[in-house]
């Protein structure tokens, strides 16, 4: 098809009417595309935005709702977990020396050094530690004795009625052919009205 482009020439923007049929024709297109155009990023590109963000967050919630169905569904299970860790902590802290049982556990500890057959150099507290949700009171332990005889504390502090836990330790032969260690011994006393965070979850009030 031949077109005759001559028709574009001396156009009358004034009269439109008299405008021959292609031009007429090509005119509407272009004025439709810029009106789609204009139309696009002044409407159309926001209200896609707007979408996409709607879109985002339904797959947002419908993950949300995801694992607070699973929660739910096993709320049962998590409460009964939730009482079985509550009486554990309850005899956890019973392990736990009061402040008038400080005095008396270093004694024990004494006690159990001196029952191994150790010579005991020097042996007292060290600066106490503050923790997140609990007090923690190193022992600063020097003793010397042979192999069997150190074996025996780890193993005597290790049946304490209270928790006591053996830290940093350091054992060197001394010019008399002893073994010499130097070892902390840690003792745990639990914040009055402090939170402990349970499996990630909101602490609870103990």
């Amino acid at each position: 098809m031949n077109l005759d482009l001559s028709q574009f020439n001396d156009i009358d923007f004034e009269n439109i009417g008299a405008w021959p049929q292609l031009v007429k024709t090509v005119f509407a297109v272009m004025l439709s595309v810029c009106v789609f155009i204009a139309s696009y990023f002044l409407f159309i590109s926001e209200s896609l935005d707007v979408l996409n963000a709607e879109e985002q967050k339904e797959l947002q919630l419908k993950s949300d709702f995801k694992s607070k169905y699973q929660l739910a569904a096993n709320l049962k299970l998590y409460r009964e977990q939730l009482a079985i860790m509550e009486v554990q902590f309850a005899e956890l802290l019973k392990m736990l020396p009061s402040k008038n049982e400080m005095p008396g556990l270093l004694d024990d500890i004494t006690f159990v050094a001196t029952d191994s057959g150790l010579s005991i150099k020097s042996l007292d507290w060290d600066s106490e530690i503050t923790r997140d949700f609990y007090l923690e009171f190193p022992i600063k332990m020097v003793v010397s004795g042979n192999y069997h005889e150190l074996g025996h504390l780890v193993e005597g502090v290790a049946k304490l009625p209270r928790i006591v836990s053996l830290h940093d330790f350091v054992i060197k032969r001394n010019e008399s052919g002893e073994l010499g260690m130097d070892i902390f011994a840690k003792t745990y006393r639990f914040k009055e009205g402090a939170e402990i965070p349970v499996s990630g979850q909101q602490g609870v009030s103990k």
